[in-house]
């Protein structure tokens, strides 16, 4: 089952873009995802499993690193990024 996530996450930091960065990066390093990041949020496809597993993993470590963070998500089942 494929799923599509929009997240945004607002660290609760006054330096806040090199936390927001990290977390983009890490998601990027999982070539089995689609990651699409736009000024707003980000934009992640792939597997259900394997990408609920690795937000759940990136977020509680976005947690250890910084944290006091809010994370806003959507959760639509299928793949529902744009058609290159």
């Amino acid at each position: 089952m494929q799923l599509s996530v929009e997240i945004s996450k607002y660290p609760l930091h006054s330096d806040y873009i090199p936390f927001i960065k990290d977390f983009i990066e890490r998601l990027n390093q999982h070539p089995q995802l689609k990651v699409l990041t736009n000024t707003m949020s980000t934009q992640v496809f792939g597997e259900y499993d394997l990408l609920m597993s690795t937000l759940s993993a990136e977020m509680k470590r976005s947690f250890e690193q910084f944290g006091k963070i809010v994370f806003v998500c959507k959760f639509i089942s299928g793949d529902l990024s744009p058609q290159s």
